[in-house]
């Protein structure tokens, strides 16, 4: 149950006001999660259940309102039904019987996604689905299971049909940073503690990344940057790899060897959770930017903003000495996201330690349909204090983006 979001599949449920979805997701779980009612339209928000979902893991299922409300509050459902498909991994239709423009939507939708669906009649045992529905469906390659919720049936059907859907970049997940090291390789981790750092604890994309290190059966020395070059006249041998904090960029560059790869957690989580060589991409047009440009910073946590924040002051700092000028920053946190996105120069995205991958690849997917340039805090940080191409060292193919922009006579930092 302590098992980050960002590291479960999100398997949201889609359809109809009454179509069974609370119902459905009381019974898989075993719990009365969602609020059970004949009144059409009970489900308002959407309803998160985590859970074990053995042996596929940790999963979290998303009950969401009808797509078919009615009204100025209908709307307003239906609104946030629609901020959870960014971040479906595997989407559930679920239809009472009855099949129409609502389901076939939901079904071009996910597919245009590249989307995993699974179609579930429930009800059935008073609703049967149409036979021909049934033969197109299967024509389409769409699986699909019949239930009926309250009576229990089919449930056995319906959990291994999750299984055999979950998308395989899931089931085989990228590492963070275990495809860049071998066993027995040191790490040194640089994990500054200053008024950024939370009390007693330090984040979320460090902890996991030293797991992965432990999972890689490498070393792990973890210190703060005032210690760094210290570090480096005691260890007997050279590090492979050393990832820092953005934020210290600048200090354990300087500190490092130049013959010791150096990156930022956060560059690390841009591979992880999203795409790094759009992202490597996106950073190059920070210089493109220019006086009175509009940029979105996107949060994936919601956290009270301190003095001398990452993203609200220090990020728009560095981004305006680029552009010679001030810019206008927009930022939103959690699952927010502008619908429209033609107003923005470029979209600077979180490490996104706290959301799951698929939502930052739809947010990739928005902005590159906009022609808006994506990139993420690291990414950016480096660019602005010219230890870009020190901080993709370790990623070929991104290091050569960055390379093939410098030989074309592009005007980029270093």
């Amino acid at each position: 149950m302590n098992t980050p979001k960002g590291f479960r599949l999100h398997i949201g449920l889609f359809g109809r006001r009454n179509v069974g979805k609370s119902s459905l997701l009381n019974a898989v779980t075993r719990q009365e999660v969602s609020i059970v009612s004949e009144t059409a339209g009970t489900t308002t928000d959407p309803v998160e259940k985590p859970m074990e979902f053995l042996p596929l893991g940790p999963v979290l299922f998303i009950d969401t309102a009808g797509v078919d409300d009615e009204g100025a509050l209908g709307e307003l459902r239906i609104a946030k039904t629609r901020t959870v498909f960014d971040r479906t991994d595997l989407a559930v239709v679920v239809s009472d019987g009855a099949w129409g423009d609502y389901e076939q939507k939901l079904l071009d939708e996910f597919k245009s996604r590249a989307v995993p669906v699974l179609v579930v009649f429930n009800k059935f045992d008073l609703r049967p689905p149409d036979p021909g529905l049934l033969d197109r469906l299967e024509e389409s390659k769409i699986p699909f299971v019949s239930t009926s919720a309250p009576r229990g049936e089919g449930l056995l059907e319906f959990r291994q049909a999750l299984l055999d859907n979950a998308p395989a970049d899931f089931i085989n997940s990228p590492r963070i940073i275990g495809d860049l090291i071998e066993p027995g390789d040191l790490v040194i981790l640089v994990i500054p503690i200053d008024k950024e750092a939370p009390k007693g604890r330090v984040i979320l994309p460090q902890v996991q990344t030293l797991r992965d290190v432990l999972d890689s059966h490498a070393s792990a020395l973890v210190l703060q940057e005032t210690e760094l070059k210290e570090a480096f006249k005691n260890l007997p041998r050279r590090p492979r790899l050393v990832v820092t904090d953005s934020q210290a960029f600048e200090k354990v560059a300087a500190d490092t060897p130049p013959d010791v790869w150096m990156t930022g957690f956060s560059v690390l989580f841009s591979r992880f959770k999203g795409d790094l060589a759009v992202q490597t991409e996106g950073a190059l047009a920070i210089d493109r930017l220019r006086p009175g440009d509009r940029v979105l910073v996107a949060e994936s946590c919601s956290h009270h903003p301190i003095a001398d924040d990452i993203g609200r002051e220090k990020i728009p700092r560095w981004l305006q000495k680029k552009a010679g000028g001030p810019l206008r920053f927009h930022t939103v946190q959690g699952h927010d996201f502008p619908p429209d996105l033609a107003d923005y120069k470029l979209v600077v995205q979180c490490g996104a330690c706290m959301g799951n991958r698929r939502e930052v690849l739809s947010r990739i997917m928005r902005c590159r349909a906009a022609g808006v340039p994506f990139t993420n805090y690291g990414l950016a940080i480096a660019y602005c204090l010219g230890l870009f191409q020190r901080a993709l060292e370790p990623f070929p193919q991104a290091l050569e983006i960055y390379r093939r922009a410098v030989a074309s006579g592009q005007k980029v930092s270093s």
